[in-house]
């Protein structure tokens, strides 16, 4: 581990985020109480890009994990390879994480498997510790470490979702997509679009976001407005961006399409 440097994981770049509400000093006082975090909220809706500007703010680097079902205890904790020398640990990310104090962040934590979500539990109580079994190491916390975790509470199921004795191990903050000026001004700024064009995108979203639960899953994110604005700011026409970018990504119904496409007509004619 000599040759590891965590500077790798730093973040450069100021990373544009609009703040809602009092969510950047929620934040800062959970971090500076060495308290793990857990960051609910639709798809596209910016809980990324806040875990990404925070680690900015605090001049923190930040490892991202993004969590499926494939992954496992070692892939989190680290493993044992072969090498031309014979076997060598490498630490996985959370490991990394508690040692060298980086923020570790697990994206979509309901997508890993529940067995495999357990060795998290003694990273977020009072011992901040973590006990790598098949290498006989117990890992005290670096006190700048944190445990951000993040899910859409929209797709949870009982098949889908974090155990109670997961759950209460973390304080929460609850996210959602922007008001509409907000919004448009996030857009303006992410794409480049004129104001107007960003507003109009904005009401196509909430559109689609009224027929959650009668067609469609979920609407159209910030996100896929910061890709349609590009889109569009690129030279492209606007019935082709919304097309592109949030009519395809969200439905395949054909009978949803031609509707999400008479609303475009209908806002921007």
């Amino acid at each position: 581990m000599s040759d590891f440097d965590i500077n790798q994981f730093e973040i450069k770049l100021e990373p544009f985020y609009e703040a809602q509400s009092n969510e950047v000093e929620l934040y800062t006082a959970a971090y500076n109480a060495k308290l793990p975090v857990m960051i609910k909220g639709p798809t596209g809706c910016g809980k990324s890009r806040f875990i990404e500007h925070m680690a900015y703010k605090l001049d923190k680097p930040i490892i991202t994990v993004s969590c499926n079902e494939d992954i496992t205890a070692s892939d989190l904790i680290g493993r044992f390879l072969l090498d031309a020398n014979g076997t060598r640990w490498v630490d996985g990310p959370l490991t990394l994480a508690a040692r060298h104090g980086a923020i570790c962040y697990l994206d979509e934590i309901v997508e890993a498997r529940q067995d495999t979500m357990v060795v998290i539990h003694s990273l977020t109580d009072h011992r901040r510790e973590l006990m790598l079994d098949k290498k006989g190491e117990l890992v005290k916390a670096h006190p700048d470490f944190q445990l951000v975790i993040s899910y859409n509470p929209g797709y949870q199921s009982l098949m889908r979702d974090l155990k109670q004795s997961t759950k209460q191990r973390f304080t929460g903050m609850n996210f959602d997509y922007a008001n509409a000026e907000l919004e448009a001004s996030i857009v303006v700024k992410e794409s480049g679009i004129n104001a107007d064009i960003a507003t109009k995108l904005v009401k196509f979203a909430h559109a689609t976001r009224n027929l959650v639960g009668h067609g469609l899953d979920e609407g159209a994110s910030t996100r896929l407005l910061n890709y349609a604005g590009v889109l569009i700011a690129s030279g492209v026409s606007v019935k082709d961006a919304c097309n592109m970018a949030l009519v395809c990504p969200i439905t395949d119904d054909a009978e949803i399409r031609t509707t999400m496409n008479g609303v475009i007509d209908a806002i921007f004619d």
